[in-house]
């Protein structure tokens, strides 16, 4: 959330697991952890995108917000925004759930994130917060709006990835034009492969519009092995 995060902060906090702090016990004083801060930042969360999603559909009843709501406050959707902002290589870990590959869990991506959020509305408060993160979902919410309920297609693809390749898309972005008026384009590739391209005016516009296109071609390559290569994109191209 770019927030620094001081030894002994109520940021180290939100990063530090459980695994961290029972390996200490016999060796010092005890360490908190996490749970307390993701249960509040749960809750801050929840509020957010509660209201945000309140005014932006007035038109639609309970039920529909209930969804929409569910759909951007899921764990996949917060595991994959951690990712994104590389927030596993700082997490503390204990020495067995770094092991069993911790740092890449979606579950708990998505607990540390939502203990940052906890951690930085007792640090800022809930307006702070929601200035950050409510660009963020409101991306999400379009796309929930525009594909469904709880359709994130960065999400989709990196699961159906996964299934396929036991492996994890990985993506490329350049920008071209003035400060005020950028475009994006954004590369996906899977094992160093192409899969798809997508531009748009925010990078996670691209990445978005990019994994649309992954996915696509993914399901077509399961039916056909002759798909020609995809082509990459200049970063002053518009995807059609």
């Amino acid at each position: 959330m770019g927030l620094p995060a001081p030894q002994g902060s109520i940021y180290e906090v939100a990063l530090t697991h459980r695994s961290f702090a029972f390996e200490r016990l016999e060796q010092e004083d005890p360490l908190p952890h996490n749970e307390r801060l993701e249960f509040l930042g749960d809750a801050v969360l929840q509020l957010i995108v509660t209201d945000l999603v309140w005014h932006t559909h007035p038109e639609r009843p309970e039920g529909d917000l209930a969804k929409l709501r569910a759909a951007v406050v899921d764990k996949r959707s917060l595991a994959t925004l951690a990712q994104d902002s590389g927030l596993g290589e700082h997490i503390l870990l204990g020495k067995g759930e770094e092991a069993t590959g911790g740092r890449m869990k979606p579950s708990l991506l998505a607990d540390t994130f939502e203990a940052l959020v906890g951690a930085a509305y007792l640090d800022r408060g809930l307006s702070a917060v929601a200035e950050v993160i409510v660009p963020v979902f409101k991306e999400m919410l379009e796309d929930a709006v525009a594909h469904g309920e709880g359709y994130d297609s960065k999400t989709a693809l990196q699961e159906a990835v996964v299934r396929a390749r036991a492996t994890r898309p990985s993506y490329r972005v350049a920008s071209s034009g003035p400060d005020h008026n950028k475009s994006f384009v954004a590369h996906v590739y899977v094992e160093e492969e192409l899969f798809g391209v997508g531009s748009g005016s925010s990078t996670k516009e691209a990445e978005k519009a990019a994994a649309r296109e992954a996915l696509a071609r993914l399901q077509a390559q399961s039916a056909d092995t002759s798909l020609r290569p995809v082509k990459e994109m200049r970063p002053d191209a518009r995807a059609s």
